[in-house]
Parts: structure tokens; sequence; C-alpha cells
């Protein structure tokens, strides 16, 4: 062999070399890299917070490089407080809080303010379902002005809701389909589910997805008309927000009052997307940035 050859052997098997331990280290890396923090806060009345939150826990880490931290009520009414909330550093160490509460009758203000002091500093925010209906006083029926007292926790979510008609299938349309959040997702039916109505909507909020539901009438509105058509009702289900000083990104949706609705890999989709654009980690395509790539 000649050392032409020899050199050209040689710089062959540097390449070689070189390509295998990039692919080792990418891989290694991708192996290594830090899982999301995410903290998933649930309890309070009305649901079924056991089973629903281990079907967030496992939909979130089984679609993400994600680490899901449970903080479980016991408390089923509306009453229902967490103690994490009384420390004024308790999202310390978690990159993204996830609030799938149900406390409409926790009213102290003090209390609620810590809660938000996390999200006005900058930890973003995933609202599911019930977390609409949360920590509300006053006339909270009528909508709220910005800066009033009560309207603290509606502005971090970004639409004041108050109510909710009977249970019934929602069609769910995506209306920005452009948005990262919503690429390549499609439409989908719920089974019976409550359409949350929108009293206010906020400044920097933007809506992503609708629902449109055709409620029955009861048996007191046939019974005074025998002949009444079911009413069709059209809502936000699903929006971002910017809020605060930081403009901290806040995703949420008020789908998610049944274990099946929960369990739905459409469903999961979606509040896994959201999760991963509050976060910074959602590629314009809708996909996961590398670091969080399963």
């Amino acid at each position: 062999m000649n050392f032409v050859s020899i050199r050209k052997l040689s710089l062959a098997l540097v390449a070689f070399f070189s390509v295998s331990t990039l692919g080792v280290s990418a891989k290694d890396a991708a192996t290594e890299a830090a899982p999301l923090k995410v903290l998933l806060v649930a309890g309070g009345c009305c649901h079924d917070y056991q089973t629903q939150s281990q079907l967030l826990k496992d939909g979130i880490e089984s679609r993400i490089n994600a680490e899901v931290t449970v903080v479980l009520s016991s408390n089923s009414t509306t009453k229902a407080t967490f103690e994490i909330y009384q420390s004024d550093d308790w999202a310390d160490g978690f990159d993204v809080v996830v609030h799938d509460e149900c406390s409409a009758n926790v009213t102290e203000r003090p209390y609620v303010d810590r809660i938000l002091a996390a999200h006005r500093n900058g930890t973003p925010a995933v609202n599911l379902h019930c977390a609409m209906h949360s920590y509300r006083w006053g006339d909270y029926r009528a909508p709220v002005e910005p800066g009033a007292d009560n309207a603290a926790w509606y502005e971090m979510i970004g639409v004041q809701s108050t109510a909710h008609g009977a249970k019934s299938p929602i069609e769910v349309v995506y209306t920005d389909s452009d948005h990262p959040i919503a690429k390549g997702l499609d439409n989908w039916t719920t089974i019976d589910e409550e359409l949350y109505n929108n009293v206010r909507i906020f400044d920097g909020t933007s809506a992503l997805v609708s629902g449109n539901q055709m409620t029955p009438p009861n048996k007191q509105q046939l019974k005074k008309d025998p002949n009444a058509s079911a009413k069709e009702s059209t809502a936000v289900v699903a929006w971002t927000n910017h809020y605060g000083p930081n403009k901290t990104k806040i995703f949420s949706t008020s789908l998610g009052h049944q274990n099946e609705t929960v369990a739905n890999a459409k469903y999961m989709d979606l509040v896994v997307r959201g999760l991963l654009w509050a976060t910074g980690n959602l590629s314009p395509d809708g996909t996961p940035t590398a670091s969080l790539t399963k």
C-alpha cells in the first residue's frame, strides 16, 4: 500500500470515528437532558381528581421529557386549599404549574395573592376546567373591571367565566390553526361535557379553540313548550394569555370535566401543546424542542 492510499485510509477512519463519537454524544445529551419540572395541583369540588391527576401525569410524561409532581387535596368541597400555597416560594424549582383545582369558595386574598405572585414573577401556568371557576368573590357573575379587587384570578387566566350549561357533547373547533399549539391538530367532538361561558376576555388573551354545543330543552322548558328545540351555544374553550409585567405565558382550557375527556388523546395533545408553549418549548410546527422530545 502506497503513501497516498495509507493517507486516504487514515482520513476515512478519522471521519468514521468522529461521526460515531458525535452520534453517541448527541444521543447521550438527549438522554441526559433535564426533564421539564411540572407541578400539578389538583383537588376540590365536583370532579374525580384522584383519577384525573394520574391521567394527566401519565399523559404528560408519556409525550414529553417531563417529571410531574402531583399535589392532591383530599378535600372534595369548594373550600379546598393546598398546603403548598402557604409558602411565598411555593413554585420554586418548577418550570410550570398546572392548576386543576376547583376552589370556588376560597376567598382569602393573601392566599390567592401568593399563588398569583409566582405567575406575575414569571412562572408559567396551565389552567384546566374548574380552575376557571376558582378563587372568586364579590359580584363575580357580572363582568369584573381590570384591577378590581375580585379581578386578579381572572386576569391571570385571561377569560372570566361564571357558569356552564347542561352536559352534552361539545364540537371542538380550532379557530387559529396556524398557532403552534393548534398546528396539525384535528377538530373533534367530546362526550357529554360542560361548556363554560365567557363573560369577559381580557387584553393579552388570544382565542385558539371554540366550542359549539347543542343543549336539548330540559323538563321545565318542555312543560312550557312541548315543541321547544335544542339551544346552540358557543364559547372559547382554549386560549393563551400574557400575564403581568413579565408577560408570563399562560395557557388555559375549560374542557375536562369527565374522566373520559381527560383520558382522550386529543385532549391530552392539546394540554401538552399548551404546556410546551407556556414554557417556551414548542416549535413552530407544533413539536417539542429537542431536549423534551421522547
